[in-house]
């Protein structure tokens, strides 16, 4: 099979590695991919958004299986572009996208299928949510309707951030037309949840559980970002807590999707927050986690590209899709600065990894033979092991392995996992 794999970051990264071992592929392209892919894909200089010239070139290279990764291409409709000529998909199409690509829509859908979540109030009027701001609980938390890179949402513990946060995606449009509308719901406490899921609108099958870790800087500290470590499974996770999310929002959410004629097949991304009431969806994503995926991807056993094949086949429930017991451990590295202001170009140095180790690139590039940085999010070192102590420790050991100017990471991975 000749295979397309839509993205640059890790999350691609850590699927064209995968699909590049399978005997079943010739062909893999990768687009517009990063420096890492190009050992084991042919890069496509396009991008990600360019939906017409992404079809032109399936259809000239007569590929036969698209893997769409970022959000952005899904919620605009490249699925639904794809399959209209003939060109099977792994992703959801455009009307079952908006899962993720409006979080009014999916705040709603959750609302009028009675699937737990965080109480909310929707605006699309400054003067009017500001003035809910003056009355309403603290802390809240803000996010923009539309998609926004994942920094969309900010959690607000004074009346004065509120407002901040409000004028800041309402009047500024620092997210553009993404905080033409937006939510402002009740703050969640808890511990946070993520879980990947593939299913095809008839079945279900959540992937390990993990733990993002979304703040920039140590102790959750910072701005947030898209990601900046995690580990999988989730210790807070217990399979008590997944048989009940898997019957009160897992299986609720395909449900309700189906009802509303926006049947999703692909992965399914659900947020959780661990609260004292009960599991709580914080958001939906309609693709893979980056960089959960990354951390999650090196513990399944089956094969890869029979999973996402029946999906896009709905027959999901004809696959095996077995996991093994290990721990893994992903820390991302970052550009000095991110997720504010950054500078790109830096010069890229990478030494020898141990056993059971792996580099993913996120933001890199050849600058002639030089590999340099492209990005925030520039490494995602993932380790494996028996053990999550052992995972994190193999991770961590790697650091050093990596060096350019201004690089940052969080040194407490894992940390908050390991106290449980």
């Amino acid at each position: 099979m000749d295979i397309l794999v839509i993205g640059s970051g890790g999350r691609e990264h850590a699927l064209v590695a995968n699909l590049s071992h399978n005997a079943d592929v010739n062909r893999l392209f990768a687009l517009p991919g990063n420096a890492g892919m190009a050992g084991c894909a042919t890069l496509v200089p396009i991008g990600t958004k360019d939906l017409d010239r992404i079809v032109q070139f399936a259809k000239q290279e007569k590929v036969d299986f698209v893997v769409v990764g970022p959000d952005d291409p899904l919620v605009l409709g490249l699925v639904d572009l794809l399959e209209s000529e003939g060109i099977p998909c792994f992703g959801p199409d455009k009307r079952s996208a908006i899962l993720e690509g409006s979080k009014v829509f999916s705040k709603d859908l959750m609302k009028r299928y009675g699937i737990p979540s965080a109480e909310y109030e929707v605006f699309d009027k400054v003067e009017e949510a500001l003035a809910y701001a003056k009355t309403c609980a603290l802390p809240s938390v803000v996010k923009a309707d539309g998609l926004a890179l994942g920094k969309g949402v900010v959690i607000a513990h004074t009346r004065e951030a509120l407002q901040t946060a409000i004028r800041a995606m309402m009047v500024d449009k620092v997210f553009g037309s993404s905080g033409e509308s937006i939510v402002v719901e009740q703050f969640l406490t808890g511990f946070e949840v993520s879980v990947l899921t593939f299913t095809d609108g008839v079945s279900l099958v959540p992937l390990p559980s993990s733990m993002d870790h979304k703040r920039a800087f140590d102790g959750d500290q910072g701005p947030n970002t898209g990601g900046m470590g995690v580990i999988a499974p989730n210790p807070y996770y217990t399979p008590e807590l997944q048989e009940l999310c898997m019957q009160q929002i897992f299986l609720p959410t395909m449900a309700a999707m189906n009802k509303e004629g926006r049947t999703f097949k692909g992965c399914l991304y659900f947020g959780l927050m661990l609260t004292p009431d009960g599991p709580k969806v914080i958001e939906y994503n309609a693709r893979f986690g980056d960089p959960e995926l990354q951390a999650v991807l090196p513990l399944l056993e089956s094969d890869l590209l029979s999973i996402l094949l029946a999906v896009s086949q709905q027959r999901l429930k004809d696959v095996e899709v077995k996991f093994s017991n290990q721990a893994s451990c992903c820390v991302v590295l970052a550009s000095g600065g991110y997720p504010t202001c950054y500078e790109t170009g830096k010069r890229i140095t990478v030494g020898t990894f141990e056993e059971g180790l792996v580099c993913l690139h996120a933001g890199t590039r050849f600058d002639g033979t030089t590999l340099v940085t492209n990005g925030g999010r520039v490494m995602n070192l993932v380790a494996t092991a028996q053990t999550l102590k052992e995972a994190v420790e193999k991770a961590y050991r790697s650091v050093d392995s990596v060096s350019f100017d201004g690089m940052q990471y969080r040194k407490d991975i894992g940390k908050v996992a390991l106290e449980a």
